[in-house]
């Protein structure tokens, strides 16, 4: 009786996240899959085939702008792991139990605002007339104010602010299982600091680099508002080129077989990335 009690549990607990799965992922990837196989010949008739994959790989525009969105991701994740990989050390080893929840706080605060919020206070910032400009030609440092948006410099810094908290809970979920006599260990041994970080951290906080990048990676090619508000005209990035497909030009074949290009490219990104570092998707979750 409750072992039959535990399963249909398990089964209204899991029922949820099935179906979330189903209908917001699973069947809209396989309409997009089939929209991307079509060509409009004429009203309402269709023919099927590769056409609109071929004209992408065809078409310098678009691959040279998928490769640049994937370069420009790979950038932005390994800056968000350089930068978050010491916080979550602190967090993880050196703060007080108490003050890690404030410092948690700290991080989730930029995610109470929306990407739009958070991509147009960088622009107050920015912007000729914005707070940093204004505040360097009043101490003197330059003469006059300057513009710091629209390069890519500004699109890395925004992507970085927003995704380095998907970095940081990672790495704080790793290192906190680690055992300090692990490092005693190492020092005891005669090991420096690098070499302890090398041989020791490094290898055990493993999964949660991996699973970090592979969830900031994803986050920084699939976003849209940061790189087109901070980076202008200039921004170049290819989700813009889906959206004009889908939106400006109407073509949601097109379209479709853009989205399905970008969800193929960073899954392979992804795959490559695993191989090189010899994780798999298994070992990213928790350590064995």
């Amino acid at each position: 009786m409750s072992r039959d009690a535990g399963r249909l549990s398990l089964i209204l607990l899991f029922t949820p996240f099935a179906l979330w799965i189903l209908l917001l992922i699973i069947l809209p990837q396989i309409g997009i899959g089939y929209v991307s196989v079509r060509e409009k010949v004429g009203i309402n008739t269709y023919e099927y085939g590769f056409k609109n994959y071929i004209d992408f790989i065809t078409e310098p525009v678009y691959r040279n702008t998928l490769l640049r969105t994937a370069w420009m991701s790979i950038l932005v994740t390994a800056l968000a792991l350089v930068i978050g990989f010491p916080i979550a050390w602190y967090i993880a080893k050196i703060a007080r139990e108490r003050s890690r929840a404030a410092l948690f706080l700290m991080c989730l605060i930029p995610l109470w605002v929306s990407d739009l919020v958070r991509a147009y206070g960088w622009i107050v910032l920015l912007r000729e007339t914005g707070v940093i400009s204004m505040t360097l030609v009043k101490w003197g440092i330059i003469s006059q104010p300057i513009e710091m948006l629209y390069n890519d410099m500004t699109v890395i810094i925004g992507l970085v602010y927003t995704v380095i908290l998907f970095m940081i809970v990672p790495l704080v979920s790793t290192l906190q299982g680690m055992d300090d006599a692990l490092l005693e260990a190492g020092y005891n041994l005669g090991g420096s600091r690098v070499t302890v970080f090398r041989r020791i951290i490094v290898p055990y906080a493993m999964p949660g680099i991996v699973a970090g990048c592979i969830i900031t990676f994803m986050l920084t090619a699939g976003s849209y508002l940061t790189p087109i508000l901070l980076g202008g005209k200039n921004s170049s990035w290819f989700t813009e080129q889906i959206y004009n497909q889908f939106i400006t030009r109407y073509n949601w074949e097109s379209g479709s077989a853009f989205g399905v290009s970008l969800l193929v490219f960073t899954s392979f990104v992804v795959w490559a990335g695993l191989r090189l570092t010899g994780q798999s998707l298994a070992t990213t979750v928790a350590k064995e």
